[in-house]
């Protein structure tokens, strides 16, 4: 019956949620700043923007609980890097507000 009642947007935040939980991956609201950290979820969008004079390529990722950017810099696509596509990323997170950033991150593409 729940999934009759709920939101399709809802169900689709669930369903992101077990599977990154299903990978191992940090809850990215648990992110600290200057720590070292493995998350991943799902593209939601990407963006080129300036800093510093070069391009940098901002990709925004869900875990269905929460989002993080990972930053790219001298990058203006990434071949496979689209919205919707899953991976996993790991490096050292720092803070932009409240939204954990990931600097030149390693990251792995899944499915």
């Amino acid at each position: 019956m729940h999934r009759l009642t709920t939101p399709v947007d809802q169900l689709d935040r669930e369903d992101l949620a077990e599977f990154c939980r299903a990978q191992g991956f940090a809850p990215i609201a648990e992110i600290r700043p200057r720590t070292r950290a493995a998350t991943g979820g799902e593209v939601r969008s990407t963006r080129v923007v300036p800093r510093a004079g070069a391009p940098a390529l901002e990709v925004t990722f869900s875990d269905g609980n929460g989002s993080a950017i990972a930053v790219f810099l001298g990058r203006r696509a990434i071949a496979g890097m689209t919205p919707g596509r899953k991976l996993a990323v790991a490096g050292t997170a720092a803070l932009d507000g409240r939204m954990p950033l990931f600097y030149n991150p390693d990251y792995t593409f899944l499915e």
